[in-house]
């Protein structure tokens, strides 16, 4: 992560819908913007932690920006704010999050709190939240029976089982603990005597969490 205010990028050819976002922002990041694709690979750098990424857009696309932060490997977490209703090929797409337009300021700022909250985590935690929050997304798009016809759905369901195997742990109620409004993970929850349930995750120190 950045030193000092974390950086949030935000991308939207939509020049209202950007600064908007960034104003939704700026009192608590420090927010660059792109109104483009090809702006956006000119701002992505090691310092950006969390980028905010349209998807449709003219020239350079949001699926193109996300192709070329994993080319360069930059550490930063992607959510995809997009009027793209989610196909099943999302599934194979590096992104973390995936919000459908519109999107409201607090919703906007807890997901790039949660964002931030997954830096804290190490690859296989972070790569097993992203398979969850897609395997969400999709059930909040598709019917029953899309679900059941689908190879890409079956793929997603063996990637968690996998990733199940490869934590160790059960992650039952994690996958089931997401938020009813914007579908995004919630990592972290408060219990009922206020302190914070942290997964017991290989790799994930409690107190470095808590940080």
């Amino acid at each position: 992560m950045s030193q000092g205010s974390p950086v949030v990028l935000v991308v939207d050819d939509n020049r209202a819908i950007a600064n908007t976002y960034t104003a939704f922002l700026s009192d608590e990041y420090d927010v660059r913007t792109a109104y483009n694709g090809k702006e956006a690979l000119d701002e992505l750098d090691e310092t950006v932690d969390v980028v905010l990424l349209d998807r449709r857009m003219p020239e350079v696309s949001g699926d193109a920006v996300l192709e070329e932060i994993e080319s360069r490997q930059l550490d930063c977490r992607v959510v995809m704010l997009t009027a793209v209703d989610p196909d099943f090929d999302i599934i194979d797409m590096g992104f973390d999050e995936y919000l459908v337009k519109p999107i409201e300021r607090e919703e906007l700022n807890e997901v790039v709190s949660e964002m931030l909250e997954r830096a804290t985590y190490d690859d296989d935690f972070r790569r097993f939240l992203a398979l969850v929050s897609k395997k969400a997304t999709l059930e909040k798009e598709k019917s029953s029976a899309e679900l059941e016809a689908s190879d890409e759905y079956a793929k997603i369901k063996q990637r968690l089982n996998d990733r199940r195997e490869q934590v160790g742990v059960d992650m039952s109620d994690l996958e089931e603990n997401f938020s009813d409004v914007s579908g995004t993970i919630k990592v972290t929850e408060m219990d009922a005597s206020g302190d914070r349930d942290v997964p017991d995750i290989p790799g994930i120190d409690e107190d470095e969490a808590e940080e």
